[in-house]
């Protein structure tokens, strides 16, 4: 199957490669294996969930919820605990209107965001707005 990306931005602050923005999540179809990027901004593992953790990524877009399940959670634990800025693999499952990526691979992409306090990582324009 076909990883639906985006096209990077040229002269763009430091963003995580091949991610589909928040904000196109309703064009692939349900089933469909897409990547996602963006600060982790709820982390959630309620009591009734059997072990499942529901994560809020969000980009300059929109937001993506996740879904973790129990055994992916043991596999990428760190990433999922400590990222600031997750990049996230896995299928959409469209129910009652809401779309969730349900996580096969999550990566760690936080170093990113300490080359926004860099100075000279960021193209001219961006440092001096």
């Amino acid at each position: 199957m076909q990883i639906l990306r985006a096209a990077p931005a040229t002269g763009d602050w430091p963003r995580p490669p091949a991610a589909l923005v928040a904000a196109r999540l309703h064009e692939p179809p349900a089933g469909a294996r897409v990547t996602v990027a963006g600060l982790v901004i709820l982390r959630q593992r309620p009591g009734t969930a059997k072990g499942v953790i529901f994560l809020t990524l969000e980009d300059e877009t929109g937001v993506a919820n996740v879904v973790v399940w129990r055994a992916l959670y043991e596999r990428f634990r760190r990433a999922v605990i400590a990222g600031r800025l997750l990049r996230v693999t896995g299928r959409l499952q469209r129910e009652a209107g809401v779309v969730h990526l349900v996580a096969e691979r999550i990566e760690d992409l936080s170093p990113l965001l300490d080359r926004l306090a860099t100075p000279g990582a960021l193209p001219p324009s961006a440092e001096s707005g």
